[in-house]
């Protein structure tokens, strides 16, 4: 019993912290209104829960009522995302499983194709960037384990993947191109539909990461040309553990998560109507807020680079013209002379203003940033990244709180 307590004590949610100033967006953002407010009819428990969260595969009333609340939130993020129908849109665990079906998921089915064709001694072949995140890495290096040949496109010293790199790797063998919309670390924007219309020109197939992109700048799917596209709830203000694959009508795809056949049969799992509802209502607010939203945080973030570029001790690590589209609005990104990133982040904390040292998905690794490296940033600089990401809730007074602290930590 006495165990039991234990364990229950352990399961206490700590208290909220009395202040602090939150700068790690491009990690996750705070669970916006527009989703709270959604989800909260799933959060009714016992019996009456299942009037809107049963089973959307069930046949009976209830079952048929969580599907009819499904396929809206299907037919809604189609609409926002700017896909021609609500079909092509797959929902997922979050981008992570997005980034895996897409590439596991396309390249099988590109080899199945050449099978069936006569086709299958010809040696598969997939290109990617180096500065993508480890969702799209880590299948890219599955497949190479699997005898598929895979290019690693490097970008300029700004982060960008240039077209004319593209055009130079593509082979006849080429059968996918994934090249992500936006960096998380630097914010470079990527050139994505000329990248697209080159890879379909030689017949490939063109996926990206459209993770940090979605919510802070335009983005509309069919404008850019991809086959397919991955998102995040978690990124937009919506809840963790729920995000889609953009999968164009047609596309040859191969099902990453086997079982009962849900989404189409191209996604197994029993769907999760409550988390799918609260990230199509981030969905909906997000690019509908962009333009003014990515206005005001552009701002911000010219100041901050401004700051940095006058602060002894400390760069930026991009150059960012006052005003540019070409990086995202929301990220700012620095090398220090003398501190190393966790230092930095620590004393942050200590101050009570939470910023991340590169890619969060990686904030435990003692390695520099494989994105920095991929741009020529080489010894111990590049252990020295500091990244403030803002969003939504960022005000003009986090930002000058930021600058006053910025000082101290470098001068610690």
């Amino acid at each position: 019993m006495a165990e039991g307590r234990a364990d229950a004590e352990d399961a206490t949610l700590p208290e909220p912290a009395a202040d602090f100033i939150y700068l790690d967006y491009a990690a996750t953002a705070p669970l916006g209104a527009e989703a709270a407010s959604a989800m909260a009819p799933f959060q009714v428990p016992g019996p009456a829960n299942l009037a809107v969260n049963a089973n959307a595969n069930a046949l009976y009333g209830v079952g048929r009522a969580a599907f009819d609340l499904l396929e809206s939130a299907r037919r809604r993020a189609a609409r926002a995302l700017g896909a021609r129908r609500p079909d092509e849109i797959v929902f997922t665990s979050g981008a992570t499983e997005a980034d895996d079906a897409a590439i596991l998921g396309l390249a099988q089915a590109a080899a199945e194709q050449r099978r069936l064709t006569g086709q299958k001694d010809r040696a598969l072949h997939v290109i990617t960037s180096a500065i993508e995140h480890d969702a799209v890495l880590a299948p890219c290096r599955r497949l190479e384990a699997e005898g598929v040949r895979v290019t690693y496109l490097r970008p300029n010293r700004q982060g960008f993947i240039e077209v004319a790199s593209l055009a130079e790797a593509l082979t006849d063998d080429t059968v996918l191109v994934s090249v992500q919309a936006a960096n998380s670390e630097v914010g470079a924007i990527q050139p994505i539909r000329e990248l697209a219309e080159l890879a379909h020109k030689r017949g490939a197939l063109f996926h990206t990461d459209a993770v940090q992109a979605l919510g802070k700048m335009p983005l509309d799917v069919q404008k850019l040309g991809v086959d397919a596209a991955s998102f995040s709830a978690h990124k937009i203000g919506g809840p963790k553990g729920v995000g889609a694959l953009y999968l164009k009508a047609r596309t040859p795809f191969s099902p990453y998560l086997l079982g009962g056949g849900q989404e189409s049969g191209r996604r197994s799992g029993t769907q999760n109507v409550a988390g799918i509802t609260g990230f199509v209502a981030a969905l909906e607010a997000a690019q509908e807020a962009e333009p003014e939203e990515s206005a005001r945080l552009r701002a911000l973030r010219d100041r901050l680079y401004a700051a940095i570029a006058a602060t002894d001790g400390i760069q930026p690590t991009v150059e960012v013209d006052a005003g540019s589209r070409d990086f995202l609005p929301n990220i700012v990104h620095g090398l220090a002379d003398e501190w190393e990133s966790e230092t930095m982040v620590l004393r942050f904390d200590q101050l009570g203003i939470c910023v991340a040292g590169g890619s969060a998905c990686s904030s435990h690794s003692l390695e520099p940033s494989h994105v920095l490296r991929a741009m020529g940033i080489t010894g111990d600089t590049s252990y020295n990244a500091l990244r403030i990401s803002m969003g939504r809730y960022t005000t003009e007074a986090d930002i000058a709180a930021f600058e006053k602290a910025l000082k101290k930590v470098l001068n610690w």
